[in-house]
């Protein structure tokens, strides 16, 4: 029997608790449902008011996986949706996931959690910008933290402050807060960052995503901050064989990496760490610490 969970007053019906999602720890569906249910105070507000896609792992990392942005069947009416028209569809919708009712319907679905630069009511107006540092084989996201800390004093340079998170898989992720910018000049301007960044390095940095370019490289990916495209939300599972976190990580511990196992961080890593240092994502939501495009 299905048990049935009130989430502030909201009714859900939780499936398959003890179903192994995370094969490589053992991880349960109930344990995935009660990490989101004890980050959702730090989760939510990088969800909050921002279109989500979903990548669903129902049966773990090895079963199907699929994205889905259109609300899936089921959705409950007091989940919140909004209009992101698209070409092949002009009255498309998306969830928001607004609340902790939300995310944990969300997370009963089993997904990850991607979300673009803008927010629902400035669409293709970014707030942030991206950049995914993505290792291509031998190097790893040591090699990704060199290329961080280059980009991080190149941004500084333009009077921008940038945050660091893993990826949740091989990389990391370079997050700078703006003042509300028109996502193509954002685009535009993360893509002439990137192409400085190889000619600066380019035996170690590549912009083009051309699989051929990228062994032993970190290929720095500027096109997510396309309005089209999302990025793995701070704080999201990812679809791997351990419970890995898309998760804010310091500038000392990028500075500080000479070996790829110190930036796995997992589940049961989130809640001492948010303890130690808090959310160290919440400067984006400082309208202070925002910075103008040169």
């Amino acid at each position: 029997m299905t048990p049935i969970t009130e989430v502030e007053g909201r009714r859900l019906a939780l499936s398959n608790l003890d179903k192994v999602l995370h094969p490589a720890s053992g991880t349960t569906k109930g344990e995935l449902l009660h990490y989101y249910a004890t980050v959702g105070p730090v989760f939510l507000p990088h969800l909050r008011d921002r279109p989500v896609s979903f990548l669903r792992y129902p049966d773990g990392p090895e079963g199907q996986l699929f994205f889905t942005k259109n609300p899936p069947p089921g959705t409950p009416a007091w989940v919140t949706t909004t209009p992101v028209p698209r070409s092949e569809d002009p009255r498309a919708r998306q969830v928001v996931v607004q609340d902790l009712p939300s995310l944990m319907w969300a997370a009963n679905l089993v997904v990850e959690f991607h979300t673009p630069q803008w927010r629902t009511d400035s669409p293709a107006v970014a707030d942030r910008l991206v950049l995914d540092l993505d290792p291509g084989p031998p190097a790893t996201v040591v090699e990704c933290c060199l290329v961080a800390r280059w980009l991080r004093e190149r941004l500084a340079d333009d009077g921008l402050e940038a945050f660091a998170k893993t990826s949740g898989a091989k990389g990391l992720h370079l997050l700078v807060p703006l003042e509300p910018t028109p996502s193509e000049e954002v685009s535009a301007y993360a893509k002439r960052l990137a192409v400085e960044a190889e000619a600066d390095h380019p035996g170690l940095i590549v912009h083009r995503m051309a699989k051929a370019l990228r062994p032993g490289k970190v290929f720095v990916d500027h096109s997510q901050n396309a309005a089209a495209k999302t990025t793995a939300t701070p704080y999201t599972l990812r679809a791997r064989p351990l419970p890995a976190v898309s998760a804010p990580v310091t500038w000392e511990e990028v500075e500080g990496c000479d070996d790829p196992r110190r930036l796995v961080l997992l589940m049961d890593d989130i809640a001492p760490r948010l303890e130690r240092y808090g959310d160290l994502l919440a400067p984006l939501f400082d309208p202070d610490r925002a910075g103008a495009l040169p």
